[in-house]
């Protein structure tokens, strides 16, 4: 069972980076990735360390957008230790990449942390089929959200605690949401896709995007996923 934000079809090629703290993981992802038509590997990455071969003439860079499609680094690892965070905020807000996160255990106080530092697609380590890694990766392309089921109930509960935490402290009004974000975001958080909300609110597709934009950006979120949590934190959804 899971919680998807976006389909899988998709147009151009991604192109991907892959990080592994091992070479027997790293080559699993590689072998699982290499013969999809929709992914490009462009660089080889042996734990932290990064190498684009040169990147022919044409060929996407990490952190490059080619054709509109933005680099996704895929990050495995077991567990969420200090250092697969701090690669995690470098590869997000330093070098500008969407992420995948591959990951056998989040503990609770890691998965806010995870969602806000930008990553919006995370895929249980024993569920990374040939497949779902791909749907993860398209998600992560389009900078859209793909959360595992049960994820998504934790995430839930906690922005839920954190809401209610909120509501006992003085303080000022948060930014506000016009109502048509509202809407959107409540869709957003119901699974719905940009097609299907589209359709539901009868707004085209384009006016989606720009009102998703425009509130991760005056906000200061990170995604589609972020800005859920936060309208579950401010009591809007």
């Amino acid at each position: 069972m899971r919680t998807t934000f976006k389909s899988t079809t998709t147009v151009e090629r991604i192109p991907v980076v892959i990080h592994a703290s091992d070479p027997i993981t790293r080559a699993g992802a590689v072998s699982q990735l290499r013969q999809r038509p929709e992914v490009e590997l462009v660089g080889e990455t042996r734990g932290s360390e990064t190498r684009t071969n040169g990147a022919r003439a044409g060929e996407a860079r990490p952190g490059e957008t080619r054709d509109g499609v933005r680099t996704v680094a895929v990050v495995l690892a077991d567990r969420l230790d200090e250092t697969t965070m701090l690669r995690l905020r470098r590869l997000v807000r330093t070098d500008g990449l969407n992420a995948v996160l591959v990951t056998g255990v989040i503990r609770e106080a890691e998965l806010l942390q995870v969602i806000e530092c930008g990553v919006g697609a995370i895929l249980w380590r024993h569920e990374a089929t040939d497949q779902r890694l791909l749907q993860a990766v398209v998600a992560a392309a389009r900078g859209e959200g793909d959360l595992p089921s049960d994820l998504l109930g934790r995430l839930i509960n906690q922005v839920g605690r954190l809401q209610r935490n909120a509501a006992q402290q003085p303080g000022g009004s948060p930014a506000g949401l016009a109502p048509r974000e509202i809407d959107i975001l409540r869709l957003v958080s119901e699974g719905m896709d940009t097609r299907e909300i589209a359709g539901k609110l009868s707004y085209s597709e384009r006016t989606v995007k720009n009102v998703l934009h425009g509130l991760t950006t005056r906000l200061q979120l990170r995604n589609r996923a972020h800005a859920v949590a936060y309208a579950l934190r401010e009591g809007y959804i």
